[in-house]
């Protein structure tokens, strides 16, 4: 039947035809903008998660930039304490050849002080964009509990959604000539039983005990030692040791300098101690150490015919690295000076290490950044970017079917036309 009020054909051509033109319009624009989700109204889903994934993109651009900042400054400090370390090892060559008895030890001093003027120079000027590192003006504590700096690192983001922001904590090594604060030495942090060593047969044997650490309390009922922020002292809580106290202790001309370390036992530090002595000079012929007859505690034996050697005990808290540095006098006591610069070589070769060893890992995690970042935006254009070449395709097919589509309209309305025929 036909009918001049109702033209199916016609409709459905208008159908067909608005439908292609709707592809259509989408085919061109996916190649106007290169997108095939532009809007939330082309995939919610899909588009509501590339712009999480372009929010994260951002941020770690900025991580990068505080990864790079973090890097000069640690690069400044290490840098220091490399030069440092060169112009301790030209001190100690002039402190080497002062122990000789036919040298002019005025002008070898003079050396030692000018040495010592230009180190001073160096750890102060060690500074990037106001931060130093190596002077011992950064007394915050960082996410790991040492004195130092966060580094800002990454943004962890977890399946709910939530995003919480990592550090890296880097510590500072504090190479000023800034003398600590003595701690009287006794209860709990170390003692020794005789000021003096006699000969062979008399008192001739020094024990140093007594270590204990300060607990998360603030007592020290500690087993072992943990960073002062995790103990929650100040330098005003001296009856027990924490991370990073030196103890000294001079048996004659001969200094050793041991610094308490994270989860030291009173056996690590009789042990600790006993190295730097041996490390700054203190012969094995002359001297034997037990520290197998009572764990934790560290026996030394005079094995020489000499009488009254002294024997000194100290403990500091915040001690710069190179406190002794100004005190030494190759005029008055070379062999002490060449036992004292011993122990800060040691100090500022591990500084250096330890810098190394920060920046390596940010300079590794600046890498990864990269790599991520890169990995995200590649993976948020997997998922909106449109395919050119599919594009280009349908778009010639949507052209060829648009010019059908307005030919088979123009056919069905003009089929009632036919009907006059019936009417002539």
């Amino acid at each position: 039947m036909s009918s001049i009020l109702t033209n199916t054909s016609a409709m459905t051509a208008l159908q067909t035809l608005k439908s292609i033109n709707t592809d259509l319009a989408s085919t061109q624009s996916m190649i106007s903008t290169g997108l095939e989700v532009g809007s939330a109204k082309d995939n919610a889903a899909v588009w509501a998660i590339s712009k999480t994934m372009e929010s994260d993109v951002q941020g770690f651009k900025a991580i990068s930039d505080s990864l790079s900042l973090g890097q000069s400054t640690i690069a400044v400090a290490r840098n220091a304490s490399e030069t440092v370390t060169d112009l301790l090892t030209d001190m100690k060559s002039k402190i080497v050849a002062a122990q000789e008895e036919n040298v002019d030890t005025s002008k070898l001093q003079t050396d030692i002080e000018a040495l010592t003027d230009q180190i001073k120079s160096v750890v102060g000027a060690a500074q990037f964009n106001g931060l130093n590192l190596v002077d011992g003006s950064q007394t915050d504590f960082n996410s790991d509990g040492n004195e130092g700096i966060d580094v800002l690192s990454s943004l962890d983001r977890n399946s709910s959604g939530g995003v919480i922001a990592s550090q890296i904590g880097v510590a500072t090594q504090n190479l000023s000539t800034t003398a600590g604060d003595d701690i009287t030495a006794g209860s709990d942090t170390g003692e020794i039983d005789v000021t003096t060593l006699a000969a062979n047969g008399g008192a001739d044997t020094v024990t140093i005990s007594t270590f204990a650490f300060l607990d998360t309390s603030g007592g020290a009922a500690g087993a072992s030692a943990v960073k002062a922020s995790t103990a929650g002292v100040d330098d005003t809580v001296t009856d027990g040791l924490v991370v990073g106290d030196a103890i000294e202790v001079k048996i004659g001309d001969i200094q050793g300098t041991y610094r308490i370390r994270e989860n030291d036992t009173a056996e690590s530090v009789a042990t600790g101690i006993k190295d730097a002595l041996q490390n700054a000079g203190l012969s094995t012929d002359d001297y034997s150490f037990d520290l197998a007859s009572t764990p934790g505690e560290l026996a030394i034996t005079n094995l020489t015919s000499d009488a009254d050697i002294d024997v000194e005990y100290g403990v500091s808290r915040g001690t710069g690295l190179l406190a002794d540095l100004e005190e030494i006098d190759v005029t008055s006591d070379p062999a002490a000076a060449l036992s004292m610069i011993e122990g800060m070589l040691a100090g500022a070769i591990d500084s250096a290490a330890a810098f190394g060893s920060a920046e390596g890992r940010l300079e590794t995690q600046a890498d990864f950044i990269s790599s991520l970042s890169d990995s995200l935006t590649t993976g948020i254009g997997s998922m909106v970017d449109a395919d050119m070449e599919e594009a280009s395709a349908k778009l010639q097919a949507l052209q060829v079917q648009q010019q059908l589509g307005v030919q088979s309209l123009s056919i069905a309305n003009q089929s009632p036309q036919s009907i006059l025929s019936l009417f002539g």
